[in-house]
């Protein structure tokens, strides 16, 4: 079964007071790639998160956010008094030296840097920290999955309708393929009975079977075709398999646009033409939609 690579999870736990939120948004990527915010208190969990999160998942960028909120009346920061004190007291010195009063505001001076510290957690504290971390990464990895199967499930729906009507485009080709020669070995004999008329010539049997027989060569798209009925065959197969697709089904797409293109250039029919030309839509829809595909 198909998985997305667009997905949300969430998940969210209390320990000694203060909230942990774990947020998790995944998005379109080629590889794996993980983005971890952190507050400052908790930097210390990001190899942890980052661990779980590829343990958890193979494709697509990952945004993790790990928000704090205390629901006690513990206070998860704390002032640097000494610093704030020194501010205060060098503001007011240089007030009195310059002859100019002037009003301290706290607020302001709290945005300054070192002013306010987060609360570090003791060791102790800090190994139920980082389990509970872990566990929420885990909980919400399991959400993200479960999101991505449920999209994976409409991707995977659309691929099929569009290995359907590949198939359809097929079998017109495979039909109309058979008569293209003999209908070309007639225009060209009607053709140069034309031109031969008026000098009372006769055309060479053995002449015109001779340019038939390299048309049919050089026209033949059996081959081809029977490829690409393969590659569509082998698609529907891939996104019915559990596990990783997305680059599976990738390269079977490049696949199936080369024997495409072969068809177009060998093609000596306006009807096989335009059946190629739908087919080469049908899989540039296929490619769009891959991109989505863990």
């Amino acid at each position: 079964m198909l998985q997305s690579m667009t997905g949300y999870g969430e998940a969210e736990g209390v320990l000694d007071g203060v909230s942990y939120a774990i947020e998790l948004k995944a998005v379109n990527n080629r590889y794996l790639k993980t983005i971890i915010k952190l507050p400052d208190a908790a930097a210390y969990l990001e190899d942890d998160i980052d661990k779980e999160l590829r343990r958890g998942l193979s494709r697509g960028t990952i945004n993790c956010v790990l928000r704090l909120k205390s629901v006690s009346a513990n206070a998860l920061f704390e002032l640097d008094e000494t610093a704030l004190r020194s501010v205060v007291a060098q503001l007011n010195q240089i007030s009195s030296s310059v002859g100019v009063p002037g009003k301290i505001d706290l607020a302001n001076l709290l945005n300054l840097p070192g002013m306010v510290r987060p609360v570090l957690p003791d060791e102790e504290a800090a190994a139920r920290i980082r389990e509970l971390a872990v566990k929420l990464t885990r909980e919400a990895v399991e959400r993200l999955k479960r999101m991505r199967e449920v999209e994976g499930k409409f991707l995977e729906a659309d691929l099929m309708g569009n290995c359907d009507a590949m198939a359809q485009e097929l079998e017109v080709i495979r039909g109309r393929s058979g008569s293209v020669v003999g209908e070309y070995a007639k225009r060209l004999r009607r053709r140069v009975d034309e031109l031969l008329a008026e000098a009372k010539l006769k055309l060479d049997e053995e002449t015109l079977a001779r340019e038939v027989a390299i048309l049919a060569d050089r026209s033949d798209i059996s081959e081809e075709i029977t490829r690409l009925d393969a590659h569509v065959q082998q698609f529907r197969q891939i996104c019915r398999m559990e596990g990783q697709a997305g680059r599976r089904l990738d390269f079977l797409s490049q696949e199936m646009l080369r024997e495409a293109n072969t068809m177009a250039s060998k093609a000596a029919d306006a009807q096989i033409a335009r059946s190629v030309v739908d087919i080469k839509c049908l899989i540039e829809r296929l490619k769009e939609q891959i991109q989505n595909v863990e």
